[in-house]
């Protein structure tokens, strides 16, 4: 692989950059913050930063939330039109249930909603067993993704939940996961859904399954993502709500006043570390030829406003991303510690304009998972034809 050259231009303080800056006056930082967890942590999703952690790396059992692990990997693994089949293993599951019989059929998609809305765990092992093809080579699957994430304090032993000795994770780790997960379309629909009807293949009524979370009844702007409890685990949550286009996801484990906790937590995130433009896509920089190709939001305090530097560095002319337009990229540094990258264009170029998400229905879900396994598939082949052409 060839490594891009890149010509430093220096550090930069903001204000320098854009000619204005953020307000100078003292700020007090924000309070500290308790709640009745064991563990706990809260999250911006868009820029993952973790905005508060209490014992956030104290490995723990998580009952439930493992099914966030389950169904991330299910979508990004599995075909969401498939008939994933019921096993006798998976039917005879204890625990919380979405009551499928021996044999029936359901959809990947719809068996998803099963999973995170009632929290089956015939659901979860009937998904399994179809992505994976075992319940084993599924697990494989979950912890391959989370040293991928660099989820160093996971480990997983099964795709439910259900109490297991080396079975756990880490409030910090959950939340890591949750942000990962929120930035899918296909999840993020799922588990922001309050009521989901599915056909039955028994009878001639729907199932009809309401969201466990009580969260997306009882927060504004709550939207996900999952409750979680065992004997052993005792009460455990993950929840996610936006406010103004920002998203925090709030993680407990074992917290008997996990509901108050959570609607705390999300309010003191909102206020004390608001999503803040730092820069605006378009934007020109002083002294050169540039403009910023994206926007850049971080959560902020007050206090660290004026701790934002930024260094902007240029692309050697001859390497492919610079004949492809781009001119180099803006890092922004809080308290010296790196926080972003965007990139930088030529004023006016075309490679500035990308499109918005929008949310999708569940037909679009399917088509978005399908064009994206064959983008996937057509990467690869062009790959392994500059791969052959190349090799020595």
């Amino acid at each position: 692989m060839r490594v891009t050259r890149r010509i430093g231009i220096g550090l930069l303080i903001a204000s320098l950059i854009w000619g204005t800056s953020f307000s100078s006056s003292a700020q007090a930082a924000p309070r500290a913050y308790h709640t009745s967890a064991n563990a706990s942590a809260l999250i911006d999703v868009r820029s993952g930063r973790v905005l508060y952690s209490e014992n956030g790396d104290q490995s723990m059992r998580i009952a439930s939330l493992t099914k966030i692990m389950t169904a991330i990997v299910a979508i990004e693994h599995g075909k969401l039109s498939d008939k994933v089949k019921t096993s006798q293993t998976a039917v005879g599951k204890e625990g919380s249930s979405i009551y499928l019989q021996l044999g029936e059929e359901m959809s990947l998609l719809n068996m998803l909603y099963g999973l995170m809305l009632r929290s089956g765990n015939d659901a979860a092992t009937a998904i399994a067993e179809h992505v994976g093809g075992s319940e084993e080579g599924f697990v494989h699957l979950m912890n391959e993704k989370a040293e991928m994430l660099g989820l160093t304090h996971t480990q997983f032993k099964n795709p439910h939940g259900l109490d297991a000795e080396g079975h756990y994770s880490s409030a910090n780790d959950l939340a890591k996961l949750t942000a990962y997960a929120l930035r899918n379309p296909v999840f993020a629909q799922i588990v922001s859904t309050k009521v989901k009807s599915v056909p039955n293949p028994h009878e001639k009524w729907q199932y009809s399954w309401t969201n466990k979370n009580k969260m997306l009844a009882m927060y504004e702007g709550a939207d996900g993502v999952k409750t979680g409890y065992t004997k052993k685990a005792l009460r455990c949550l993950v929840s996610s709500a936006t406010r103004n286009g920002q998203q925090l996801a709030a993680v407990t484990l074992n917290d008997r006043d996990d509901w108050i906790d959570h609607r705390q937590m999300l309010d003191w995130g909102f206020k004390n570390y608001p999503l803040t433009e730092v820069a605006s896509k378009g934007q020109t920089i002083a002294g050169y030829p540039y403009a910023v190709g994206n926007s850049f939001y971080y959560p902020l305090a007050e206090e660290e406003r004026d701790n934002l530097q930024s260094r902007l560095v240029v692309l050697d002319m001859e390497t492919m991303n610079y004949k492809l337009g781009e001119r180099g990229a803006l890092e922004w540094y809080l308290n010296d510690q790196l926080i972003g990258s965007i990139p930088v264009y030529d004023i006016g170029s075309a490679r500035m304009n990308l499109p918005e998400r929008k949310p999708m229905s569940d037909a679009a879900l399917l088509d978005f998972k399908k064009a994206s396994s064959e983008r996937e598939s057509f990467i690869h082949s062009i790959t392994s034809v500059l791969d052959a052409l190349f090799e020595i």
